[in-house]
């Protein structure tokens, strides 16, 4: 038997060159650019997802508070604002104001509902949603006239004009009151204070929630009904007509329970509006009923 064997030189084999040091880096550098380059694109696109996903949250939020408004059978000037119960992170507004348009004499009633967010790029986005109502009866012109005219009047009372005022208002210095309003107090169409938005920011120490801000406007609104209820029964009565001769009597209605007797933490609304304001806002504020 036999056995052949075939040499072969190592010097016959083809040779293959490697990547060098250098080439090994610049391709890592060429794939590491390539890569962040792809990474910014998605965190753009998620970003922008997110986004419209607050946008169209915040706007589902405003049609909502609109459709409560045209669904009503009445509306009444108001100024409303909270957060969301459904979206948390969106904050609304309800404004609801009436306005005499003076070449034909027509009072026009307009309503804006508004929902705000803060985007990813830490801007606060707004949107806004306006209907004009009309239609109105010279009834509901003239409560409306006179409803203006106590808020003027009471306006009057509750505004206060210079940071300097408003600063020895609250016992603070001005530098205080202007960080209360970069932090979100309001303040008039005028720019002017109010003594309710200084009062509810020197108690909670310039940081008020949303449902102290909720609270707040419920006390207010409940004062400004027993004060108007005050003023009526203040004001002189019309002069009695001549009386009609008595017909049978009808059955009893139970009548409504006079605001002004209402009681809150111990005393009557009538009460709570004769005290000095500082009391008054100290019981209130401290009493769960509200």
């Amino acid at each position: 038997m036999k056995c052949r064997s075939k040499k072969i030189l190592l010097s016959a084999l083809p040779s293959h060159k490697a990547f060098s040091l250098v080439e090994a880096v610049t391709a890592l550098i060429i794939l590491a650019l390539l890569s962040s380059s792809v990474l910014v694109v998605i965190g753009r696109c998620v970003a922008s997802a997110a986004d419209s996903a607050l946008r169209m949250h915040a706007f589902d939020v405003a049609r909502d508070n609109m459709e409560k408004l045209l669904v009503s059978d009445s509306v009444e000037e108001v100024v409303e604002y909270g957060s969301s119960d459904k979206y948390p992170e969106i904050q609304w507004q309800t404004t609801v104001e009436a306005f005499n348009e003076p070449v034909t004499s027509r009072m026009w009633v307009q309503a804006v509902c508004s929902a705000e967010y803060t985007d990813t790029a830490g801007q606060v986005q707004m949107i806004e949603l306006t209907h004009w109502l009309t239609g109105l009866t010279e009834e509901q012109i003239r409560q409306i006239l006179e409803e203006l005219e106590r808020e003027k009047e009471r306006l009057a009372e509750q505004v206060i004009e210079t940071d300097e005022e408003a600063a020895d208002y609250a016992g603070v210095d001005v530098r205080t009151v202007q960080q209360w309003v970069e932090d979100g107090m309001l303040k008039t169409e005028d720019g002017y204070y109010t003594k309710g938005q200084l009062e509810l920011y020197k108690r909670t120490d310039g940081h008020p929630t949303d449902d102290q801000k909720r609270r707040q406007a419920k006390i207010e609104k409940i004062l400004e009904e027993a004060a108007d209820e005050q003023t009526e029964q203040d004001e002189p009565d019309e002069p009695d007509e001549p009386d009609e001769p008595d017909e049978p009597d009808e059955p009893d209605e139970v009548e409504d329970t006079d605001v002004l007797e209402e009681i809150y933490c111990g005393y009557t609304l009538a009460e709570l509006l004769q005290m000095d304001r500082d009391e008054m806002w100290t019981i209130v504020w401290n009493c769960e009923e509200f």
